[in-house]
């Protein structure tokens, strides 16, 4: 569909009529969304094959996460649409005061390229649940998934329920010029603000699902062997697209060699010899990208810095999984999220140490601690800022339906999955209801109540 034939009041009318509200419109939609899901498995896998290389189980991984999403929500949905009493003072009665969830009305969702199946369709999960209607943006850099969402969604949703406009950043830019009633992005931070932006202009509340330079920490107690495991894993899914993936190492001096032995291991025991030829390794989303990270990774072999990999295909888009040493945080390849599988290695003498530096540092997607013990756990509860933390392993946190999704500061703003999702696109009315059969006149002017006593009935 074209802007043309956009019609956005189409879709804040079915909310505003009313239907949406119902718990049986609300569970129809949710039910023909899983229906997609079930019917087109193999059609979502081969598209998001054909955008990223996704090789097949990681590409489930996509149609998993709304199925899980979903399931969540059926299970739930009742309980979060009911009313909330709310108690009322003895000076106010007799009264009733509830708090209503209410839809908020059409959403804007505009997709990631990354995971441009599953992070399109896990908000409008939370969307329709909350009985709001929905426009989808899917990313033009994935262009077989994104026609897929414009086929499915046709096929399983009438227009005036959910509606999807496919283009570049241009037809993005018009649709932030119209009046949605709540924006949800996925994407990199300096497109984040260009939405926010727009979004200020009608004053549309946004939830802006970014990124950042996300951390991991390597201190004495780690399982070296599956430590390493579950970084190489964390930082080659999706061929290291991944923003909550590890994007950098901290590690501790005494723990360095065999750390590094490890994660050679690993890259072998996954990948093979040649990482290149595996096809169990994704390939990079497009030229644009892969030249960014080509011309980081010949950098870093100028500087003698590749301790493992630095092989790359430009005919495939493909990048081995490289292990990279940094001397400090004015590398090149620490000034912006890598977004790739360049893993650059920094050695810290402490965690103290690396606490103190990210005081200094934009807060990230995610944090991630390898070792320690319950009380250095503490310290980084306590003592840092990130959007997730998790410990002892990367990624999976997000995969955990019932668990808030988002980042702060820098790495975004608001949070989906679950509950988090319904209340993010839920306006919570206060509601007062009273009588008309007691009305003191102590209330209206000329006040004659003495204030003492005021204070006796309010206190």
């Amino acid at each position: 569909m074209t802007l043309k034939n956009f019609f956005l009041n189409q879709l804040k009318d079915q909310v505003l009529s009313g239907k949406t509200r119902h718990k049986k419109w609300r569970v129809e939609q949710l039910q023909a969304l899983s229906n997609l899901l079930d019917n087109h498995q193999q059609e979502i896998l081969n598209a998001l094959h054909q955008d990223l290389g996704k090789p097949p189980t990681e590409a489930f991984f996509e149609i998993i996460a709304v199925k899980q999403e979903i399931k969540v929500v059926q299970k739930n949905l009742s309980n979060w649409m009911k009313a909330k009493k709310i108690n009322v003072p003895v000076s106010l009665r007799p009264a009733q005061a509830f708090i209503q969830p209410d839809p908020l009305g059409c959403i804007l969702i505009i997709g990631p390229w990354n995971y441009p199946f599953s992070l399109t369709l896990q908000p409008l999960v939370g969307a329709l649940a909350a009985g709001n209607t929905a426009i989808l943006k899917p990313s033009e850099h994935a262009p077989h998934v994104s026609n897929l969402i414009k086929t499915l969604i046709e096929k399983y949703f009438p227009p005036e329920i959910t509606q999807v406009v496919e283009g570049d950043g241009n037809t993005a830019a018009d649709l932030m010029c119209q009046q949605f009633d709540h924006v949800f992005f996925t994407g990199g931070e300096n497109i984040g603000k260009k939405v926010m932006e727009a979004a200020s202009k009608n004053l549309t509340p946004v939830t802006l699902e970014l990124g950042g330079k996300s951390p991991a920490l390597v201190i004495d107690g780690a399982n070296l062997e599956v430590t390493a495991k579950r970084i190489i894993w964390g930082k080659s899914l999706n061929a290291g697209q991944t923003c909550i993936a590890p994007d950098h190492l901290l590690v501790e001096h005494k723990l360095f060699d065999s750390l590094i032995s490890n994660l050679k291991n690993s890259i072998n025991d996954f990948y093979g010899n040649n990482p290149l030829d595996s096809k169990h390794l994704g390939r990079i989303i497009n030229q644009n990208q892969f030249n960014r990270l080509n011309n980081l990774l010949k950098e870093a072999k100028k500087n003698g810095q590749i301790i493992y990999g630095g092989d790359s295909n430009e005919i495939e888009r493909r990048i081995s999984p490289t292990l990279i040493k940094i001397e400090n945080r004015n590398d090149p390849l620490m000034k912006e999220e890598l977004f790739g599988p360049l893993l650059p290695i920094l050695l810290i003498k402490n965690l103290d140490e690396a606490i103190s530096e990210f005081k200094f540092l934009p807060k990230p997607l995610a944090l991630y601690l390898f070792g320690g013990d319950d009380n250095e756990q503490g310290k980084i509860l306590s003592m840092t800022s990130s959007g997730g933390v998790c410990f002892n392993d990367v990624v999976l946190q997000a995969g955990i339906p019932e668990l808030p999704f988002g980042g702060v500061g820098s790495s975004g703003m608001g949070k989906y999955h679950g509950k988090a999702g319904f209340d993010n696109f839920t306006h919570y009315k206060s509601v007062l209801k009273r009588p008309f059969w007691l009305d003191l006149n102590f209330r209206y002017p000329p006040y004659k109540l003495d204030l003492s006593l005021l204070n006796k009935l309010i206190g």
